[in-house]
Parts: C-alpha cells; sequence; structure tokens
C-alpha cells in the first residue's frame, strides 16, 4: 500500500503558499478520487482509499515542514509501509514554474522537509514527485519566496498545473513510474 505525503506547513497564513503546493496535489488527488483526509493521527491529516483499485494512505503533516520527518515516520511504521512504496510531494525551486519531475531515490536537494524525512526514515530512497515553483528575483530571498503565495500568473495555471500532477501520481500507481515520467516530465511539464 503506497503513504503519498504532500508537504506543507499547516496554517491559514501558508494555505497558497508556494510551499505548500505538496498539500495542494495531495488535495487534488483527494478529491477526484474520492478519499476524504479527515483522519488525525501522529499530527497528521490522513485519508484511506483506492485509485484504480490501488489501495493508498493519502497525508499531510501538520508538524511544520521542517518537521515533516517525524509525522511521516510514525505513519510509515503504523501502516506498515515500505520505503519503496512512500511517495513524497513537495515544491521545487530548481525547477521550473508548473514543471513535475520524479525520483526514485536521493539527497534533499536543500528541501527542509525531504531533509527531515531523510533523517527520521534513515535513508532517503522513496520516490518524489518534484513540482516546480521556479526561481525568486534576484534579491528576493528565498525563503521569504517559497512562503508567499503565487502571483496572478502562476494562479492563473495553478489549477492545470495540481490536476495534472494528479493524474501524473494515479498513471504512476497504475502503470509505473517509467509511463508517469514519459507522459509528465517533458520541458515545460505538459503532457503527450
Amino acid at each position: 500500500m503506497n503513504l503519498i505525503v504532500g508537504l506543507g506547513n499547516p496554517g491559514k497564513q501558508y494555505q497558497q503558499s508556494r510551499h505548500n503546493v505538496g498539500f495542494q496535489v495531495v488535495d487534488r488527488l483527494a478529491g477526484i478520487s474520492h478519499i476524504p483526509i479527515s483522519a488525525k493521527r501522529f499530527r497528521t491529516l490522513l485519508g484511506t482509499g483506492t485509485i484504480d483499485s490501488q489501495e493508498v494512505i493519502l497525508a499531510k503533516p501538520m508538524t511544520f515542514m521542517n518537521q515533516s520527518g517525524e509525522a511521516v515516520r510514525k505513519a510509515a511504521f503504523f501502516f506498515h509501509t515500505e520505503m519503496e512504496d512512500l511517495i513524497v510531494i513537495h515544491d521545487d525551486m530548481d525547477l521550473p514554474f508548473g514543471r513535475l519531475r520524479f525520483r526514485r531515490r536521493g539527497g534533499d536537494g536543500g528541501h527542509q522537509g525531504v531533509r527531515s524525512i531523510i533523517d527520521s526514515m534513515g535513508g532517503g530512497d522513496f520516490i518524489r514527485v518534484k513540482v516546480g515553483i521556479g526561481r525568486p528575483s534576484k534579491g528576493v530571498d528565498p525563503a521569504e519566496y517559497v512562503l508567499a503565495s503565487f502571483d496572478e500568473m502562476e494562479r492563473s495555471q495553478l489549477n492545470e498545473i495540481l490536476s495534472r500532477a494528479a493524474e501524473a501520481l494515479t498513471v504512476m500507481l497504475t502503470e509505473g513510474m517509467a509511463a508517469a515520467m514519459n507522459r509528465y516530465q517533458r520541458r515545460g511539464g505538459t503532457k503527450s
């Protein structure tokens, strides 16, 4: 059973921030799959259900980003999730806005939430689905940039990006990671 974790920060003030795009993708996936995310356990909001006959747990840690690992570790232990069945969705400043990238394992890439999960899980052999948020303009503090809301142009495209990311996750679960990469990881984030 896959544990699909969207990363973000709790609280209304962060709800629409770039750093919360992981939460937003999980919410979109929950909506199209009719999986309510309403259970509270391990400082995490959880929902269980099926996506095209694949049993999944959707999770949104309610810790702050840099403490996500402890919540993820507890959920993974409780649901007997193997490292290779853990999927983490998060923002990535090194990708152009809206672009998706899939990685089976690796380091944290400077992302505090991913670093916390690697530290708590004792390794990085889990799948990452990265959603590009682009780099801040020169002179803008990256920490402020990720905590700020998407700008008007980005907001006009966000709905499509969230739907595409949820669709890509569904393909990954049902057809495999290679199929999702081939269809959704192309330049500019468009699918074939």
